[in-house]
């Protein structure tokens, strides 16, 4: 039962998590080539350098893919309780819930002390993205005009390509963090053989994300001001990504990157407010505020995970 545990836990965790937060990161990617691009052509770009990210985790990280995020939570024989959380985080993207996998998932796993770092550490992420971004679209505002403007025709060029290096890096970056959401499922030091399997079971995620477009998720990054434009979507891409890195860096504790990218497209939304008057601060707190409140009610499903598992579940041992 173990083993069927394993692989229906390590299957629905890697739909769900690539569903879901991918968007985060290849959400303005579609958005912006998906007019000039074919839906295969971008998810084939997409796929080698998952792939190359996934090589070098295994490579410099002694077969671990997670890139030493799992550091602080060892390895588990996966029972039931284990597929639950993908499971809801499954059902939760169906409906288009922006909610944190890394909450969702690791819940599952982690005592409540990792679980308390995690989510000061996602916190204190949500708060530097919102206002690195407030500050960078602030000054952005001094030169271009997002919502307004039209990029100059001898730039367009430009923008174009700063779009699929900027989409590049962020994937990588991103890859670093949330692969320990479906890596927690597997040995922490995998074979060839199983890497090429994760590899290639992750392959046809992406190419099937990039299908339906993003699926309902995607609706997140659509609503924002701009997004579906190169220009915006390298800037968001380059802060974001920058942001990402330095958690990266900062140490090897997992963390939301759902609320570092909410927090982002915040501090952008109430700067581009801010500096254009056309623009509404009354549309603004709702379209943001919503993102804020689905994210809460997703940290409280992954809180009442972790609390039934080591104070329910496991004491009365019902399986």
């Amino acid at each position: 039962m173990t083993l069927i545990y394993t692989v229906i836990g390590f299957a629905l965790a890697g739909y769900s998590v690539i569903a879901n937060d991918s968007i985060q990161t290849l959400g303005t990617f579609i958005a912006s080539k998906k007019k000039w691009f074919k839906w295969y052509t971008l998810a084939g770009s997409a796929s080698a350098i998952m792939i190359i990210a996934l090589a070098w985790g295994w490579y410099s990280y002694d077969g671990d893919i997670s890139y030493g995020r799992l550091t602080r939570i060892p390895y588990q024989e996966i029972q039931w309780y284990h597929a639950v959380a993908p499971a809801i985080l499954l059902l939760l993207t169906r409906i288009g819930i922006p909610v944190s996998t890394t909450f969702l998932v690791l819940s599952a796993f982690a005592s409540t002390v990792v679980l308390e770092k995690m989510l000061m550490k996602s916190v204190v992420g949500y708060g530097l993205a919102a206002m690195v971004a407030y500050i960078a679209w602030i000054a952005v505002s001094k030169f271009i005009n997002e919502k307004f403007d039209e990029v100059n025709e001898k730039w367009v060029g430009f923008w174009r390509n700063s779009v699929w290096i900027s989409s590049g890096w962020l994937w990588w970056v991103w890859l670093s963090h949330d692969v320990a959401n479906i890596a927690v499922y597997l040995p922490r030091q995998l074979d060839l053989t199983l890497l090429l399997i994760v590899m290639g079971y992750f392959t046809a995620l992406l190419f099937y994300i990039f299908y339906i477009q993003g699926g309902p998720i995607q609706k997140v990054v659509l609503e924002k001001t701009g997004t579906r434009y190169a220009r915006s979507a390298t800037i968001i891409n380059v802060i974001y990504a920058g942001v990402l890195f330095y958690f990266k860096e900062l140490n090897d504790l997992p963390m939301s990157t759902t609320w570092v990218f909410v927090g982002l497209l915040c501090g952008r939304e109430l700067a581009i407010s801010t500096m254009n008057k056309e623009y509404k601060l009354g549309y603004v707190f709702p379209l943001i505020g919503k993102d804020f409140l689905k994210m809460v009610f997703g940290l409280t499903v992954s809180v009442g995970i972790v609390l039934s598992i080591h104070y329910i579940i496991i004491p009365n041992n019902w399986f």
